[in-house]
């Protein structure tokens, strides 16, 4: 209980960092919203008061005590071009992103995690170095290369698959299968490599320990050294990359997004930056930090299921 706890408390002040870093970052960055809005035939009295009118004029600390007071209260401000909240925008662009985030570590998972197992029960043969291969390949491969060759294979010379866009769940499984499974594989190659990487060396380790030897010299089952004995004391370093990893999946979504023209968050991101919109910047960049230090914070709660020496 201490433990976790302890890990719980940890959070407010890193999240603390996060927002004095993030508005910081937006405060120093070079371009004026102020004269993106008012166009290029503006005058400087026209953008001047356009300023004055967002509150840009006023002095740093001025500018984020307003904003750590609102952001205190849920309100994550307004955005300088559509004078919508901006909770309600990301609102309106959260299952997209979600979708695409949940449909990603599950094919990553379910694949890359058994093809760690077998690899690290084959290790030398050619299995082995067919899945080293394929993970050194999808930590060489960008991600938005691989989205344009399934795009330019899957979509536009077979036909098998559209093209880009997005489909609810309520319009129907077989259209959102359809539209997520080319953005899941392009978005989760790179996770899907560091996966197998890790569950491989994990399971090496572990592999090679006395009560390893031990059940497989009763004449157990080599399935059942595997998965019952072997994988799950191998689970801790492949749950810790599996919640370091969703950073990969919270930057290629940016890109996975805009390539597939799909509306999420993503897009709302690139939109927002291109606009220099910094309610919008601020408020998805806090967004994705907040839920990157949930995961790890679940990652380190999870650390009691599989360590019990974590519990005292």
């Amino acid at each position: 209980m201490y433990y976790i706890v302890k890990r719980l408390l940890a959070t407010i002040p890193v999240m603390g960092v996060v927002a004095l870093f993030v508005f910081s970052l937006l405060y120093l960055s070079p371009g004026d919203p102020a004269a993106v809005i008012a166009g290029d035939i503006a005058t400087e009295e026209d953008i001047a008061r356009i300023r004055a009118s967002l509150g840009l004029d006023q002095p740093y600390l001025v500018r984020f005590g307003h904003w750590l007071w609102a952001l205190a209260q849920g309100d994550l401000g307004t955005s300088i071009f559509t004078n919508l909240p901006v909770t309600q925008l990301i609102a309106q662009r959260v299952e997209p992103t979600v979708a695409l985030t949940l449909c990603t570590l599950i094919v990553s998972i379910v694949i890359a995690v058994p093809l760690g197992v077998i690899a690290a029960a084959r290790a030398g043969g050619w299995v082995d170095r067919m899945v080293m291969a394929i993970s050194v390949m999808g930590f060489s491969v960008p991600v938005f290369v691989l989205a344009y060759l399934l795009i330019g294979l899957f979509s536009i010379q077979l036909e098998w698959l559209p093209v880009q866009g997005y489909k609810s769940l309520s319009e129907g499984f077989v259209p959102f299968i359809r539209h997520m499974i080319l953005p899941s594989v392009a978005l989760g190659i790179v996770y899907m490599a560091l996966i197998a990487r890790i569950t491989r060396a994990s399971m090496l380790d572990v592999l090679s320990q006395d009560y390893v030897r031990t059940a497989q010299a009763k004449g157990l089952a080599p399935q059942t050294v595997l998965v019952g004995h072997a994988l799950k004391n191998a689970a801790v370093p492949v749950v810790t990359i599996i919640g370091i990893g969703v950073a990969l999946l919270i930057g290629g979504v940016v890109v996975t997004e805009t390539v597939f023209a799909i509306p999420g968050i993503g897009r709302l991101t690139v939109d927002a930056i291109l606009r220099r919109d910094y309610p919008i910047i601020q408020g998805v960049t806090l967004l994705f930090s907040a839920v990157y230090v949930i995961v790890n914070l679940l990652v380190d709660l999870s650390y009691t299921l599989f360590d019990p020496r974590i519990r005292y």
